[in-house]
C-alpha cells in the first residue's frame, strides 16, 4: 500500500500576491488545503522540505499525514503543484483533506515489467500507452502502482486496462482501453535521386548516320550562302 508521509506545514494568515512573493523570498512556499466538509486553510511549507518529498513520492497517490503547527495532523493528497516556468522552485501547492472513511478517486502509476519477445526477437517496438491508472478505493487501500508484464508480448500484441491485476480496488477507466502493444519495426526506404541531366543523358537516342548528316547539312548550309 502507500507509503504515508509526515510533512510539517505552519498556518498563513497573509494574502494576496505580494505576500506570497515576500514567503518565496524567505524560503516558503503557500499552500490551500481543502476538501469536502472542511473549511479551507491557508499554510505554509518550508520548500527545501516540499522539494525533497516531491522527489521521492507519486505525488496525486501518496497519502500525506500533514502536520500543521498548533493542530491535529491532517491526512492529505497532494491535487495540484504549481512550478515556476523556468527556476527549480515552487509557487503554490494545493491540498486535498481526505476523509479515512470514505473512498476517494486517485491515479496510480503504471510500471511495464520485462522485455517483450517480439522486441528481442524480431526487432519489434514497445509502446506504451497509459501511464497511470484511475482507480477508486479507501485511503488505506491505495497502491504504490501496479505492475504488468510484457515478457509474452509479440509483434501485434497488445494489452489492455483489463490485463492489470488491481487486487481489490476499482478500476474506473475503461478495460478495452490500451495500455501497450508491440508493433513492428519501421523501415526507412530512401530512394536515389537521378540527376536531371544524367537522365537525359541515359535518355537521348542513338542517331544512325551521323557523320553523313553532319556533311548534309554543310553542303546544305554553303548552297544557302551562295
Amino acid at each position: 500500500m502507500t507509503k504515508q508521509i509526515k510533512l510539517k506545514a505552519r498556518q498563513r494568515d497573509e494574502r494576496g500576491k505580494a505576500k506570497a512573493r515576500r514567503l518565496r523570498r524567505e524560503g516558503f512556499v503557500p499552500a490551500t488545503m481543502y476538501g469536502h466538509g472542511f473549511e479551507p486553510e491557508s499554510l505554509r511549507l518550508d520548500e527545501r522540505e516540499l522539494l525533497l518529498l516531491l522527489g521521492r513520492i507519486s505525488a496525486g497517490s501518496t497519502l500525506i499525514d500533514l502536520e500543521v503547527e498548533g493542530g491535529p495532523t491532517r491526512k492529505v493528497l497532494i491535487r495540484e503543484v504549481q512550478r515556476h516556468p523556468w527556476r527549480p522552485s515552487i509557487l503554490h501547492v494545493d491540498f486535498f483533506r481526505i476523509n479515512v472513511d470514505e473512498e476517494i478517486k486517485v491515479a496510480v502509476p503504471l510500471q511495464l515489467t520485462g522485455e517483450a519477445t517480439g522486441v528481442m526477437t524480431d526487432d519489434g517496438i514497445l509502446q506504451q500507452h497509459r501511464y497511470e491508472i484511475q482507480i477508486s478505493c479507501l485511503p488505506s487501500e491505495i497502491p504504490d502502482g501496479f505492475e504488468i508484464d510484457v515478457s509474452e508480448l509479440e509483434i501485434g500484441d497488445s494489452l489492455l486496462v483489463s490485463d492489470v491485476d488491481a487486487g481489490g480496488v476499482t478500476v474506473l477507466d475503461d478495460p478495452d482501453s490500451f495500455v501497450a502493444a508491440v508493433i513492428p519495426p519501421t523501415i526507412l526506404v530512401v530512394e536515389e535521386e537521378v540527376e536531371e541531366e544524367e537522365l537525359e543523358g541515359e535518355l537521348e537516342p542513338e542517331v544512325i548516320g551521323e557523320e553523313g548528316a553532319g556533311e548534309d547539312g554543310e553542303a546544305e548550309a554553303e548552297a544557302e550562302e551562295s
